[in-house]
């Protein structure tokens, strides 16, 4: 299982009745910290917990806060701050520094779930959600909305209530389903993704090779034009290593919903691809050569390439190196 919120909530919700639940959030955070506002956090009365809300430092002792919450049934909010000898995190031997606040509250029928329920169903349909937390009035039930396009996607704090702003997983379309795209795949998978893989071609797109691919979709580019698919995806990879195919799937990707466009291979064959594609303007830039320049030759390592300059796009980050972003940033104050 990954730390993807919605396949939290899908775990949760097969067995919501099974157990007791505590949904554990971080409400606030001062300093270094390794998760932010909004981090969530399952907890059952079995011992389990699904997701992080630190580097694993700080999970046990929220189990055991956990259970206080399961018995009184009532929300309650804990705080570890490094910044404070005397707290209990320094114990716990934590090393990032900072302050972190967390709301537990118990997850039942009675408080209609928190709306968890609801927040799934939003999330699996694709849709960006305001997630609503009353810090004031915290066992009344949270609340899960479509998000308005006009209002800010940040998560924060407003009048006492804690806004997280959540997005779908990232979907990515893989176009060509040859030897190198098994690592693509499985990385992918790896981060939780959901994963579509077209190709049309008999020896390729074997599932025993694709375990993680959400849907193996077994047509040509082309036939795909008026497909739900370009709809409802965040990224595309164009890699069939035939000029004809991956063509014909940059021009049906220009009608999608991609914000970002891949196409595998050095410059002057994309330039040839576009050509044979007749697109001589497209909707969007088309990235080529794919992925960052992160050295290696090996699959793996294009496919770790690929996936980190995807991540970046649709994060709207510059992928610079983290040391470098914070010399920078010391040079402009001086």
């Amino acid at each position: 299982m990954t730390n993807q919120l919605t396949e939290l909530l899908n775990n949760w919700y097969q067995k919501k009745d099974q157990y007791q639940w505590v949904l554990g959030t971080i409400i606030e955070t001062q300093g270094s910290s390794y998760r932010k506002a909004g981090a969530m956090l399952f907890i059952n009365n079995l011992g389990q917990y699904f997701g992080l809300l630190s580097g694993g430092c700080l999970e046990a002792d929220i189990m055991r806060q956990a259970q206080i919450v399961m018995d009184k049934q009532q929300a309650m909010v804990i705080q570890y701050d490094m910044r404070e000898e005397d707290d209990i995190s320094w114990k716990l031997g934590i090393g990032c520094g900072g302050m972190v606040r967390i709301l537990l509250q118990p997850v039942n029928s009675q408080n209609h779930y928190h709306d968890l329920p609801m927040l799934l169903e939003l999330l699996q349909g694709r849709q960006s959600v305001s997630y609503q937390i009353n810090l004031a009035a915290p066992d009344k039930s949270n609340l899960a909305v479509v998000n308005n396009p006009t209002d800010s996607h940040k998560t924060s704090t407003q009048s006492d209530v804690l806004n997280i702003q959540l997005k779908p997983v990232p979907h990515i379309a893989i176009f060509g389903a040859g030897i190198d795209a098994r690592p693509l795949v499985a990385m992918a998978g790896n981060l939780g993704w959901q994963i579509t893989l077209i190709d049309h071609r008999s020896n390729n797109a074997r599932a025993q090779y694709f375990t993680a691919a959400s849907q193996i979709i077994r047509q040509a580019p082309e036939q795909l034009a008026e497909h739900q698919l370009l709809h409802n995806i965040d990224a595309a990879v164009v890699m069939g290593h035939n000029l004809e195919f991956d063509a014909a799937a940059l021009a049906v990707l220009q009608q999608s919903s991609a914000k970002y466009i891949g196409l595998l291979g050095p410059s002057h064959r994309k330039d040839k691809v576009l050509k044979h594609a007749q697109l001589q303007e497209t909707s969007m830039p088309i990235y080529g050569p794919i992925g960052l320049n992160i050295g290696g030759e090996l699959p793996e390592s294009i496919a770790l390439a690929i996936l980190a300059e995807i991540h970046a796009v649709l994060e709207q980050q510059n992928a610079h190196p983290l040391s470098v972003e914070l010399d920078f940033k010391a040079i402009q104050t001086l």
